[in-house]
């Protein structure tokens, strides 16, 4: 459930969370590295959504045993969405990369 809550907070911006991981995190070298999709604003927000994914099918496990629909549910929305958004960041991983080459 808290993976979930932290995917909201970071999609939404809450408190400027979004902000503060983008100038932190996501916008710095990781070793040799340069920033990549995820320093963007609309990167951000698919890896958030991510997030949000991995929590939904965690929250949807833990409520498979009380309450299988609402649980199966969860499972197969947060799948969905997990796929849909990996699609989507990793399109745009090797745009931003292609982008990197071709200013060199």
């Amino acid at each position: 459930m808290l993976l979930a809550l932290a995917g909201v907070v970071l999609l939404l911006n809450l408190f400027g969370a979004g902000d503060y991981v983008i100038r932190t995190v996501t916008s710095k070298y990781l070793g040799t590295l340069p920033p990549g999709y995820a320093a963007s604003r609309r990167g951000f927000r698919i890896y958030a959504l991510l997030v949000l994914a991995v929590g939904l099918v965690c929250a949807g496990f833990g409520l498979a045993g009380r309450l299988l629909p609402i649980g199966a549910g969860l499972i197969v929305i947060g799948a969905l969405i997990f796929g849909i958004a990996s699609v989507v960041a990793i399109t745009g991983e090797v745009e931003t990369s292609r982008r990197g080459r071709s200013g060199r």
